[in-house]
């Protein structure tokens, strides 16, 4: 699809305002909109946007990072490939762009750059990356001043989706109409708590779907009453909400593998290939430093506790729903189709191009250093004593947002992946949320966090 095609489609369905998005450091969907009218000089020339808002916080407050204060600009550049018509909200279309600078360049803070930047370090090994993310989120209603579920149902409960079954068919279909296939749809642990899972794509393109997924359900959610929210932990005394990564790699078009699950062995436990492993290795290698950006916010470390099924350690398993990397079971008869890796500590306050990108430089280290992930975890690694997890190199995760950026800053492979920029841009906004909200309670946290996501 090109500028013409888009602008054909944009006029057929009476748009009127087309939104050029991005996700920020901070984790939020931020942009501008340009009138149909003026789409087709947009899409060229792209719309002007200040540097300094990579140096932007969720807090509304800016951060100091050099070269992002109030001189210089960026342009937002859309893809004309995620051009959608938005079905909650009238004569409105949006598309993910792209931070390019003034000379036609990708800008180096630019997170949807970076992904690419990491795919094609992956296509240089011969190998594409595939990815489907689980979005797990409240619906919530306004009582008093403050939040509250919209229902008390039961995790997997048939009841809980009859409590919500209107707006549910609403964001089912809303899904539908922006060309999402939802795959799994179910009530979680939470009251009025859901789950949906879409088809997985490209990594680029998964990434892109989180943000429609956001921007889709939050905005249908609005049209009966209710708020979505995809805050990491929204209810202290609730289950967390998470983003868990289902990722593969697969051979690249011309390779000798081309088209085969380079993680798929049959002749191994469960399918998973010594490829995979060494992923694995690399993933736990660097866990410590990549959840400060998969779990980019202080209210992320609300939900990382130990026996909470949401993950803790840096442990790996078979069907371990404990473990940071879990190897689900692949389905009958799709079993190279199927098999896949499952990162748990990863929720909607990291932004999807960080995450993924992130998760592709680590698992590629694993594979070109043969990091070896060590033995499969068969119980719950927090049961396990400190010196059995000590001796099988288990170690606890970053407890707060403060540790996790620590470790990031220590981590060479993730930051020269990164790139200086971006890297330390990302730092700054971070470390300027996480000293915002340290004085404040848990609840003030996971109450402020709410809108936020």
């Amino acid at each position: 699809m090109d500028i013409n095609d888009v602008v054909r489609q944009a006029r057929a369905a009476n748009v009127r305002l087309v939104r050029f998005l991005y996700c920020d450091n901070g984790g939020i969907i931020r942009g501008k909109a340009t009138h149909v009218d003026k789409l087709a000089t947009r899409m060229r020339e792209g719309i002007g946007q200040t540097l300094a808002m990579q140096a932007f916080t969720a807090v509304e407050t800016l951060a100091t990072v050099e070269g992002m204060g109030p001189v210089g600009e960026f342009r937002l550049i859309p893809d004309p490939q995620t051009f959608v018509v938005l079905p909650y909200v009238p004569a409105s279309a949006s598309m993910m762009c792209d931070m390019v600078r003034l000379d036609g360049q990708p800008w180096e803070a630019c997170p949807r750059t970076f992904l690419k930047r990491m795919v094609a370090r992956l296509a240089e090994q011969g190998m594409r990356a595939e990815a489907a993310i689980e979005h797990e989120f409240y619906l919530a209603r306004e009582v008093g001043g403050r939040f509250v579920p919209a229902d008390q149902s039961l995790c997997y409960s048939s009841i809980g989706l009859d409590e919500q079954g209107e707006v549910i068919d609403a964001i089912l279909s809303a899904l539908e109409a922006v060309g999402l296939s939802v795959e799994l749809f179910h009530t979680e642990l939470g009251p009025a708590q859901q789950e949906l899972s879409i088809r997985h794509a490209d990594a680029l393109t998964a990434a892109d779907h989180v943000c429609l997924v956001r921007e889709v359900v939050r905005g249908t959610a609005r049209h009966y009453g209710l708020y979505a929210t995809f805050a990491p932990k929204p209810f202290l005394d609730q289950a967390g909400s998470g983003a868990h990564i289902h990722f593969s790699l697969w051979g690249a078009e011309g390779s000798p593998q081309a088209g085969k699950n380079l993680f798929y062995d049959p002749q191994q436990r469960a399918g998973l290939s010594q490829i995979g492993k060494y992923f694995i290795g690399g993933v736990l290698r660097h866990l410590p430093a990549l959840v400060a950006l998969t779990c980019g916010s202080p209210n992320s470390y609300s939900r990382l506790l130990p026996h909470f099924w949401s993950s803790a350690y840096t442990a790996w398993g078979y069907d371990n729903r404990e473990g940071a990397i879990r190897v689900p079971s692949p389905f009958w008869g799709r079993e190279a189709e199927s098999l896949n890796l499952e990162l748990k500590p990863s929720d909607h306050s990291g932004n999807p191009y960080l995450a993924l990108g992130a998760l592709i430089a680590a698992g590629l280290d694993g594979i070109q250093r043969q990091i070896d992930p060590g033995e499969p975890v068969e119980v719950d690694p927090g049961n396990l004593s400190d010196e059995e997890r000590e001796r099988r190199g288990i170690r606890r995760l970053p407890t707060t947002l403060d540790e996790a950026l620590d470790e990031l800053e220590r981590d060479a492979v993730l930051m020269e992946a990164l790139g200086p920029l971006l890297g330390r841009s990302y730092l700054a906004v971070k470390r300027a949320e996480a000293e915002f909200f340290r004085e404040k309670t848990p609840e003030e946290v996971a109450s402020q966090h709410f809108y936020k996501y």
